[in-house]
């Protein structure tokens, strides 16, 4: 359920803001926003899978918490970003 090397390394080329990122809010919450869809889609054919929910609120719980830290931080960098990630409306 969770996403493949070759999706991560995509995700975080696309949302890196300089070269050999990995660790910016940005690319940390376009990980967690890959990981949720997959989970997301998963709860389709699985409705009575429990476990993997709590999971799924965990990780939207710590992107909520890395959005937060971002807008604080930079406002203009968390608006692009979840204008990017279509997140919010």
């Amino acid at each position: 359920m969770s996403i493949t090397a070759e999706e991560k390394a995509r995700v975080m080329k696309e949302f890196a803001t300089k070269d050999g990122d990995t660790g910016s809010p940005e690319v940390q919450v376009a990980i967690l926003t890959s990981r949720i869809t997959t989970l997301t889609e998963h709860f389709k054919t699985h409705k009575k899978d429990n476990h993997s929910r709590r999971g799924l609120l965990k990780l939207v719980a710590q992107r909520r918490k890395l959005l937060d830290y971002l807008k604080g931080v930079e406002d203009a960098r968390y608006q692009d970003l979840i204008k990017r990630l279509g997140i919010r409306r």
